[in-house]
């Protein structure tokens, strides 16, 4: 899986992701990463890439030739690299909080792609005009505003990463966690036995493992019915799950209205 990020800002996509369980997976030769500079493709000798705004307004718009002079630049470096092999134009995912909102399941779908580019926007935006032009994918992770594209970036390449087999030690770590079947993820726990006075729950401590699985299934059905219960509308749910939601729901109206 190669990654490939358009930005201002290459030393804070290159330290983020080449750290940790990312860094490893560089390492390792799971993924790769590889960073593009903006500014380099500026014709200003100041190496300015931002104007102001037709029709006025607060702030600065990044400017659409440097940006596709940079898209260009990659598109045939990636290209270059395929030896002779079949080339498909990558997807080009533009980090903004006008896109889709960003989830497991994107994450899952972008894994399975050979190359992502990731394109960081600054300031008030970038021209409409090349944007138009490259960008496949409008993606968002969540309903706020950030400085940069940077770091919206850092954090669905490490979503992505993550799935790309052999990133994580332990391969049941990804499917084993929070949003499996749409649920979030279990509570855990380790070592002491008692904390404080607070137990870890005898069902963990029995060794029967179809018990302990059953166990922790509920606590992700009770969790994400307390937590995010938006999520419960496309759970995959067995019947006795749906069963235990009923009684979860009817406790909570019980509690309210007593």
């Amino acid at each position: 899986m190669n990654f490939h990020v358009l930005t201002l800002f290459p030393d804070m996509i290159e330290t983020g992701i080449k750290t940790s369980i990312t860094g490893r997976a560089i390492e390792n030769g799971l993924i790769s990463l590889n960073t593009v500079n903006i500014r380099d493709f500026s014709e200003d000798k100041h190496k300015r890439v931002d104007d102001y705004p037709y029709g006025g307004g607060a702030g600065m718009v990044i400017q659409a030739e440097p940006v596709y002079k940079a898209y260009g630049y990659l598109v045939n470096h990636i290209k270059l690299s395929k030896n002779g092999d079949t080339f498909k134009k990558p997807r080009v995912i533009y980090v903004t909080p006008q896109g889709r909102i960003f989830n497991q399941g994107m994450a899952q779908e972008l894994s399975l792609e050979e190359d992502l580019i990731f394109l960081c926007g600054h300031y008030e935006g970038i021209d409409e005009r090349v944007l138009e032009m490259i960008v496949t994918d409008n993606i968002s992770i969540g309903d706020y505003i950030l400085t940069g594209g940077e770091l919206p970036a850092m954090v669905m390449i490490d979503a992505i990463a993550r799935l790309i087999p052999g990133v994580l030690n332990n391969e049941d770590s990804s499917e084993f966690e929070s949003f499996k079947d749409n649920l979030l993820e279990y509570p855990q726990y380790t070592r002491p036995e008692v904390f404080m006075g607070r137990k870890v729950p005898e069902v963990l401590l029995s060794g029967h493992h179809a018990r302990i699985e059953a166990y922790r299934r509920m606590e992700s059905v009770k969790r994400t019915y307390e937590r995010r219960p938006d999520l419960l509308e496309n759970a995959n749910l067995s019947e006795e799950e749906r069963e235990y939601l009923t009684r979860l729901i009817f406790q909570k109206n019980y509690d309210v209205y007593s």
